[in-house]
């Protein structure tokens, strides 16, 4: 067996929900759901652990490491780590397709695929998350499928690229930037249309705007990945 169906079974046999099971770790629901889907659609293989992961979902299931580890399948792969982490250790960070209003991301279920990440990134308490990009507002410089990695952030620098939650409801992706009047969100595709319009526009918000829809940051971009075609 494989350990997302470990936990499954357990959960299952003793009447837990994803959440409730983990609140008996540090880890968080999205990630339980994300083992119990046993296979990575990025690499087709079932997801590896660290073995301080296995270690924590041994002791929620009230069981040693060394049982959980007789009852794995022996292709569940694992990432021997330690305590201390060095410059050559890594994270998961989820990437998302959308990011629904009001729900934190620790409990959205949705992932479409994971990300490395340096652990060093984690320093001060940082984090993150990958959204895929869709539509060409943002290209050239960002193109459709895309992946972004993002540091969750409630605030930014003017000229920063963020995802930012319009009217408390819609995410959209742009280039934030800030004056005494309020915000400019830039779409970054300056391509025209037959009748010469701006195929993506900018949208413009008030202070009072910002407060009353309301415009809030989500994440700024740390970093882009592009898959080889």
């Amino acid at each position: 067996m494989y350990i997302g169906e470990i936990i499954k079974n357990y959960r299952e046999n003793n009447s837990l929900s994803q959440r409730a099971f983990a609140a008996r770790t540090t880890l968080s629901p999205s990630y339980i759901n994300t083992l119990e889907k046993i296979y990575n659609p990025k690499t087709g293989k079932p997801y590896s652990v660290t073995t301080d992961v296995a270690a924590e979902l041994a002791k929620a299931m009230f069981m040693s490491i060394e049982d959980l580890l007789k009852s794995l399948d022996s292709n569940q792969e694992f990432i021997i780590n330690t305590n201390t982490r060095n410059e050559n250790s890594s994270a998961i960070v989820f990437v998302y397709g959308t990011i629904p209003a009001g729900i934190p991301m620790e409990c959205i279920e949705d992932i479409l695929d994971t990300e490395e990440i340096s652990a060093d990134m984690l320093k001060g308490g940082k984090q993150y998350f990958g959204l895929k990009i869709k539509g060409d507002s943002m290209s050239p410089e960002y193109l459709d499928n895309d992946t972004i990695i993002l540091e969750k952030v409630v605030d930014c620098e003017s000229g920063d690229d963020c995802v930012v939650m319009v009217n408390g409801n819609d995410g959209t992706f742009k280039r934030v930037f800030k004056n005494q009047n309020g915000i400019i969100l830039q779409p970054l595709n300056n391509n025209r249309d037959s009748n010469g319009n701006l195929l993506y526009e900018p949208m413009i918000y008030s202070n009072e705007e910002i407060e009353s829809l309301p415009i809030r940051i989500l994440g700024k971009v740390v970093e882009l990945r592009r898959k080889k075609k």
